[in-house]
């Protein structure tokens, strides 16, 4: 009997909650991202150094994409409690920062690898888990 190969499972979409927070503005900063891949939740907590909140927001993003590209997602939802970043990616914001556009850049760079089925700004209530681990990333730092 002769075996066929089985085609390699792909995970089609995530969901992503992501934050960044800095103690200050600038500040002692963490980002924190939850992924959900195809049910399947995964988290990111990670201190990265005195900075902006909004550099954080943007790099609380980065990582969660990159993560879902990892894992070969096509399609991702966004959910951000920072209006500014929504608005900027919308493209009903222009980002005025020069230390943002890279950020920006890069984000919009990641997301052209993916069917984006929503960026949606929410309630920091409705970010609890994304925050919260932003804020642990900046607690184990000190």
């Amino acid at each position: 009997m002769q075996q066929i190969p089985l085609p390699k499972i792909t995970p089609q979409r995530a969901t992503i909650y992501s934050d960044g927070a800095s103690s200050g503005n600038p500040g002692p900063a963490g980002i924190g991202a939850v992924v959900i891949v195809d049910g399947k939740k995964e988290t990111l907590s990670e201190y990265i150094g005195t900075t902006t909140n909004n550099v954080a927001e943007y790099t609380a993003l980065i990582r969660a994409l990159e993560l879902a590209q990892k894992r070969g997602v096509r399609e991702v939802e966004i959910f951000l409690d920072s209006e500014l970043i929504v608005k900027q990616l919308s493209g009903q914001y222009r980002v005025k920062n020069k230390g943002l556009q890279p950020l920006f850049e890069r984000v919009k760079t990641l997301l052209s690898g993916f069917k984006v089925l929503g960026i949606r700004h929410i309630p920091r209530e409705e970010n609890k888990e994304a925050d919260t681990l932003s804020k642990r990333a900046i607690k184990s730092a000190s």
